[in-house]
């Protein structure tokens, strides 16, 4: 894993532009801590920085391919590909030679090979560019499920692009703007495909590529979900998830460095520690290291919420004694949480206000810091819930008919409204309702349609669509910001493209088929796993209920309104806010409550530390 970076300007001489281009790589130090490297041309310049995961001593980037003593092409990639020693075998016997063991010179010598049909052949996480000497032109790409982030901003005559945001604004020549849809974006959960907030920047959209010549700039699609017809019985689909998960995550523990897994004692982290555990002891490699969250007094003052009827801790406990784990538990408190310095470091990190999820973003990015000191790789469960319908919100009667999207109903919605302390007349011209309207139509207008296919069928394919499209890279992206915050890299298992496309097109009586939800995960895996976690109800990542953690937001809030002087003061209902600092804090705190207090908070320190103007 690592952090790339860009500039391709077709007006000027960049070799003369070195200290800003320095300056743009070293934004991604956090992301590669091991090794930097920067390669300039007179229309090009190229940047890395690396953590090194494969092939420690040759992997060096950028990566540059010659023939004959002139040079190709120079590649910048981030990620891994788990097919890559497949690949290097096709292209040894096609004759190419290779200097290094990494799947990099893989990707390199394919795009030689193959040109852009090189992404279709990948199994992996990715994102890169790669220069085209001989043509004198670009080529972006990234994964199929958006697991590693891309940010590029186009320009008079050319492009800069990199990991995050960051790489982009550390060039002077960028202004630091954002427009009405910018804002509607960061208060809304609606997470439009290749909307960056900054005005004028924009994500690389999964499975698509961005191609830019002297002519300007070229967008193409090469993956996307599909609807075809599935035609295994039950008991074929369960033994075909199996496989695939077995075979993905058997892909995913190769590493030159030691690897882990995150665990939370729900089932799909404990399905992928589980199959970990199983092939590392078929390889004689010994036991499968394992790392949990949880909060001080959190088992013994637990209280049940709308979102989380259980506490994680004896879960793990039996999932890990069960695959004999080497396991860690990281016991956090609302100190930590609420540390300003920790708080910094997430918003440095994100680039952008964090504003969903609260406390979690502090609490997995201290996780994550704890883990990095102990292994440079983990295995993670992300993607499980969108894929085999494990939230509650696809098991609602309500989002059947519901013109919005899942995530926005009945029980979560309150915990995505961060607007009640903002200013009327702001939300009225926001018109987030008729932005969110407007967001959710195009996002149903892409939903495949399988002919023949009505009724409730129809509409889970579009629940489904819409969470693996929509929602699951809200997640993705915090995974991905808080742990190579940290120089963690975290693997997703089931964001393979084969598993994805493969449940997608599963009816959805047979994921529901035991009438619970993720049925073909838990009948696919109940052989390695504790009966206690076969039988649990999804649980999300933990939460701290401490009214501690609440008092602390209320007491900076009141710091931020009291100073006169706040970036975030002309936005809010200031009597609003007056009436909930003075409201009474419950026993038992939990996210759906403090979510009003976390937006603006985030918000405002965004405003302040990144000097962003708003544009209305």
């Amino acid at each position: 894993m690592c952090g790339i970076a860009g500039w391709i300007d077709f007006g000027r001489d960049l070799t003369r532009e070195r200290a800003t281009f320095d300056a743009m790589t070293q934004t991604m130090a956090c992301r590669g801590p091991d090794d930097e490297g920067v390669w300039m041309g007179p229309h090009a310049a190229i940047g890395h920085r690396r953590l090194s995961v494969i092939d420690l001593e040759g992997g060096r980037q950028p990566m540059t391919a010659e023939e004959d003593g002139r040079l190709l092409a120079v590649l910048t990639f981030s990620g891994e590909v788990y097919n890559y020693r497949e690949l290097r075998a096709d292209l040894m016997s096609r004759g190419h030679r290779f200097r290094t063991q990494s799947d990099t010179e893989v990707v390199l010598r394919g795009y030689l090979e193959w040109g852009e049909g090189v992404v279709d052949k990948l199994n992996g996480m990715f994102a890169f560019g790669i220069w085209d000497v001989r043509r004198e032109e670009l080529l972006l790409v990234r994964d199929r499920m958006g697991v590693k982030p891309l940010y590029y901003y186009p320009t008079a005559d050319g492009v800069l692009f990199g990991s995050e945001p960051k790489v982009i604004l550390a060039n002077p020549e960028i202004p630091r703007r954002v427009n009405a849809n910018g804002l509607r974006e960061l208060l809304d959960m609606v997470k439009t495909p290749e909307h960056a907030i900054f005005t004028g920047m924009h994500e690389v959209r999964p499975g698509h590529t961005v191609r830019v010549r002297r002519e300007g700039l070229t967008k193409r699609r090469y993956w996307a979900l599909e609807a075809k017809e599935h035609t295994d019985s039950l008991e074929k689909t369960i033994d075909t998830v199996r496989d695939l998960l077995e075979d993905t995550v058997q892909r995913q523990l190769i590493s030159d460095v030691p690897l882990c897994s995150l665990l939370s004692g729900g089932l799909d982290s404990s399905a992928v520690t589980a199959l970990a555990a199983k092939a590392l002891a078929a390889e004689g490699a010994g036991p499968v290291r394992s790392f949990s969250v949880d909060f001080v007094g959190a088992v013994e003052n637990f209280v049940p919420d709308p979102l989380r009827s259980t506490p994680d801790a004896p879960f793990v406990r039996d999932l890990a004694e069960h695959v004999a784990a080497e396991h860690k538990e990281i016991l956090l408190n609302s100190d930590d949480l609420s540390d300003p310095a920790v708080r910094t470091a997430v918003l440095a990190a994100t680039d952008l206000p964090p504003m969903w999820y609260g406390d979690l973003w502090p609490s997995l990015y201290l996780l994550f810091k704890a883990v990095r000191e102990r292994s440079t790789v983990a295995l993670s469960g992300e993607s499980a819930d969108e894929l085999f319908g494990g939230y509650s919100w696809f098991h609602d009667p309500e989002v059947l008919t519901a013109e919005t999207f899942p995530w926005l109903t009945t029980t979560p919605g309150p915990f995505y409204d961060g607007t009640p302390l903002f200013d009327g007349s702001l939300l009225g011209t926001l018109d987030i309702p008729g932005y969110r309207r407007s967001s959710y139509g195009d996002a149903i207008a892409e939903v495949p349609v399988l002919a023949g296919e009505t009724g409730l069928e129809k509409r889970m394919r579009e629940i489904s669509y819409l969470n693996l499209t929509r929602f699951l890279n809200t997640l993705l992206d915090r995974k991905d910001r808080m742990s190579m915050a940290v120089g963690l890299e975290v693997r997703v298992p089931f964001c393979d493209h084969r598993l994805v496309e493969y449940v997608f097109n599963a009816p959805w009586a047979m994921k529901t088929f035991d009438g619970r939800e993720k049925s073909l995960l838990r009948a696919a895996t109940r052989d390695v796993l504790p009966e206690s976690i076969v039988k649990r109800v999804k649980a999300p990542y933990p939460s701290t209920q401490d009214s501690g953690y609440e008092k602390k937001l209320r007491d900076r809030l009141a710091e931020v309104v009291g100073g006169g002087n706040a970036p975030i003061l002309p936005l809010l209902d200031l009597e609003k806010v007056r009436g909930r600092l003075d409201g009474s804090i419950s026993t038992a705190s939990t996210q759906i409550t403090r979510i009003d207090l976390e937006v603006p908070l985030w918000l405002n320190a965004w405003l302040e530390s990144y000097g962003v103007t708003v544009d209305l």
